[in-house]
């Protein structure tokens, strides 16, 4: 891991890259764990939770539990030109998707695990 300064310095689309594995192992992981569905029944409910409108919903509804640093991270996060827009998302959804990706890549690249645990508790 990084220090706070050095992970301020990536782009927050870094953060969101790491992000998106951190949230999709967690979503995988509590799948497994909840459920006794098999691998291709786990992968349809996995994209339920993963994909960019689902993501933005949850971004949305824990807005009051984000700290004012939080928040920045999802502006910032949110506001960085992406080059890349899948065919299947809605922009605008798509960029809140990354916002919440950016959040937890980034409280993951700065270890603060219990910060990240409870955003992550916050998704299912």
């Amino acid at each position: 891991m990084k220090n706070e300064t050095e992970v301020n310095l990536m782009s927050p689309l870094t953060w969101a890259y790491v992000g998106d594995s951190v949230y999709e192992l967690f979503i995988r992981t509590h799948l497994v764990e909840t459920t006794n569905l098999k691998p291709h029944k786990l992968h349809i409910e996995a994209v339920k939770h993963v994909k960019a409108r689902a993501q933005a919903d949850i971004l949305e509804s824990m807005q009051d539990i984000l700290t004012e640093k939080e928040k920045e991270i999802v502006r910032r996060t949110r506001n960085t030109e992406n080059h890349h827009l899948p065919k299947n998302a809605d922009p605008t959804d798509y960029m809140y998707a990354t916002a919440l990706e950016g959040l937890i890549g980034y409280l993951y690249l700065t270890d603060q695990k219990d910060r990240l645990n409870e955003i992550l508790n916050e998704c299912i």
